[in-house]
């Protein structure tokens, strides 16, 4: 089955690095700037179990996550003010809001960060989650999916989302092929994986 083979875009086949954490702000997550010194990245999560997994990511970038709890109760990871993240706040910023940098080119391993935040099975198939208070991003990473096999739908929020749908074996298949086996015991139920039997056998949301 294709999504036994690695790509060589996969998230298993590629060294972790800091541009990764772009996966964050694929979806609801920020970046603000600090004097163009340094930049911060912070996302407001809606389940326990992806704070958890985002520190695992955070430490294989040798990045110091600190965790917190938001206004509305919901956990929260941030980083400190880095230096190191200011290539990424300058491609993700148009003045001060957040932008699709031109031409993105996804892979796997930002892929995992951006299931591991904002990955969910809806009824209607798999959903990366997308930011509803950036409307204007929601385009571009639909056509950066497409870009690299991976034909989207863009969900709206009357649907679940906002997100971007993957449904169907190959679409959902070609997604576990990037991101890679669940970072967590916990994230098991919730990554794509779950659609696929041991011998390979789509399931749906078996």
């Amino acid at each position: 089955m294709a999504v036994a083979q690695m790509s060589f875009f996969s998230a298993e086949a590629m060294q972790p690095g800091v541009v990764d954490l772009g996966g964050l702000l694929c979806g609801q997550g920020q970046v603000v700037h600090f004097a163009h010194a340094a930049a911060r990245l912070s996302v407001v999560l809606d389940e326990p179990w992806r704070q958890q997994a985002l520190v695992l990511a955070f430490g294989e970038r040798g990045v110091q996550p600190e965790l917190a709890t938001s206004e509305e109760g919901r956990p929260l990871v941030r980083t400190a003010f880095r230096n190191d993240l200011i290539p990424l706040a300058d491609s993700w910023t148009k003045g001060a809001v957040k932008a699709v940098p031109r031409g993105l080119a996804l892979d796997g391993a930002t892929l995992r960060v951006w299931t591991t935040a904002f990955g969910r099975w809806v009824d209607t198939g798999y959903l990366l989650g997308l930011d509803e208070h950036a409307p204007d991003t929601h385009e571009p990473l639909l056509l950066a999916c497409t870009r690299i096999g991976l034909p989207v739908s863009l969900l709206g929020i009357r649907g679940g989302g906002p997100g971007l749908r993957l449904s169907g074996r190959r679409r959902i298949g070609r997604l576990v092929e990037l991101v890679g086996d669940p970072p967590t015991t916990e994230a098991g139920e919730h990554w794509p994986t779950r659609a696929f039997s041991r011998s390979g056998d789509f399931l749906s949301r078996a």
